[in-house]
């Protein structure tokens, strides 16, 4: 029978609310138990327990809001007290680390507080006890062993002594430098709503995709979420209604870009990151008219609907009564567009999601919301789709997004409709009660000094 130990997960403190869902979804991919020891998302670790180490590190490889893991062999609020149980800790479960044949090195952290070089070799030194036989290699050693010392999360006002210290043995590193890799500032092809790679990796993480799995973005923009799906191993496949995105003729986002260059596209990204091999296509739709076979089934569909803001919500449509158009105009025909509320938006999305994911696959997708109008009671649901998980990201003072993960539990019947959930008129509202922006400011303030100042003219001529 396999023994439970003691891990610290160690998290890049950004994105707190996240925590939880990325790593229950891992969970169920892996499908492996970990027991919660200490879980404060104040804080940026938690102590966990798991019998498998290698699935552990499957996990954790896989996750970019972990930063590392390790093996937990001494934790206390005090220096001295982690000597004292290190010193105490079973020397066989040591000796496999501290063969001869294996070179090591003490590696000093710290949270919220800096150390000189000299106090972290002060540190490494106080741990000279330790029975290791093998030489000392800085870089790329057999095992690396870290000393942690924790100070809160009030990096301008730090305690003098640490609340948390902690001894352990690295087991693994998450996915932390793939952000970096897919960073927007070199991708080939951008939009103004091009999601944040870190975003775009935690919702593929969130729909579970693995190698193999078919995936759609059905609003795909410049396509952020197809090169994280493709990064997983996931075969990728997007729509959108907007042309000119789809084939790079809209306006540059770059400031200092004037025009877009001819290569541009979303297949170019793939090619950048080598994913073409994962690209399956993107096509030119009116999501609204859902033209795919009733048997296509997908394994997870993850998308950023626009919320009518940044980007338009449109479908094809026209107000006009008994509109036609001549057989001699439709080869060049444009068709027209109507709004596409954001209710209708997410009736759709949920009604298509229950007919083409397969049972088990999973939906991730963004909800706009008012925090002050915010209630579970208002967010989208249908009856064949379980909500997993649900985490807020934080806008402004006035709005904010959730992310929503539905999982589908059952097939739709013919007759089943989708169920009714009263959804607020996001963009309607967000121009009324949203935050000044600061050319909006500007422009007021100038205008005021102007008038001020024409005031102050009048008043000298009147002297």
């Amino acid at each position: 029978m396999s023994k439970w130990k003691k891990y610290i997960l160690w998290f890049a403190h950004e994105h707190i609310e996240f925590r939880f869902a990325e790593m229950d979804s891992l969970l169920a991919m892996f499908n492996f138990e970990m027991r919660y020891v200490e879980q404060d998302n104040t804080a940026p670790y938690w102590i966990v327990e798991c019998d498998s180490e290698s699935n552990l590190k499957k996990l954790v490889s896989r996750s970019v809001l972990v930063r590392s893991c390790i093996e937990l062999w001494a934790h206390s609020k005090d220096t001295q007290s982690l000597h004292n149980q290190l010193k105490n800790y079973p020397k066989h479960l040591m000796d496999p680390f501290f063969r001869p044949d294996l070179s090591f090195k003490i590696e000093v952290e710290t949270f919220c507080r800096h150390f000189t070089q000299k106090e972290k070799i002060d540190k490494v030194e106080s741990f000279s006890y330790l029975p290791v036989k093998g030489p000392v290699r800085l870089k790329d050693p057999d095992v690396c062993l870290q000393y942690i010392e924790y100070y809160g999360v009030r990096a301008n006002d730090p305690p003098k002594l640490p609340y948390d210290v902690f001894f352990g043995r690295w087991v693994a590193s998450g996915l932390r430098q793939l952000i970096q890799k897919l960073s927007l500032k070199t991708r080939k092809f951008i939009g103004n709503t091009s999601m944040d790679p870190q975003l775009s990796l935690l919702m593929a993480n969130q729909a579970k995709v693995k190698s193999g799995d078919i995936v759609l973005d059905p609003f795909v923009g410049s396509g952020s979420l197809l090169v994280a799906a493709a990064q997983f191993g996931g075969y990728v496949v997007g729509g959108d209604i907007d042309y000119l995105m789809l084939h790079a003729r809209t306006r540059p986002s770059r400031i200092r870009q004037k025009e877009r260059a001819t290569d541009e596209s979303i297949k170019a990204n793939m090619e950048q990151y080598n994913l073409q091999h994962r690209y399956l296509d993107v096509l030119i739709n009116d999501f609204s008219c859902s033209f795919w076979r009733d048997r296509v089934e997908f394994d997870s569909i993850i998308t950023d609907p626009p919320y009518g803001i940044r980007e338009a919500t449109e479908k094809v449509g026209t107000n006009k009564e008994n509109f036609t158009v001549s057989e001699k105009h439709l080869p060049t025909h444009i068709p027209a567009k109507v709004e596409y509320s954001i209710a209708n938006i997410y009736k759709d999305l949920l009604q298509f999601s229950a007919k083409h994911l397969k049972l088990g696959g999973r939906l991730v997708c963004w909800f706009p919301v008012f925090r002050e109008d915010y209630s579970d009671e208002g967010l989208p649901s249908h009856s064949c789709l379980q909500l997993v998980a649900n985490s807020e990201q934080v806008l402004s003072k006035v709005t904010s997004r959730r992310l929503l993960t539905f999982e589908k539990i059952r097939h739709p019947t013919l007759e089943e409709a989708q169920d009714e959930s009263e959804i607020t008129d996001f963009r309607k509202k967000y121009f009324v009660v949203r935050e000044e922006t600061r050319k909006e400011r500007r422009t007021r303030e100038a205008k005021l000094r102007h008038e001020n100042w024409i005031k102050s003219g009048k008043n000298i001529n009147n002297l």
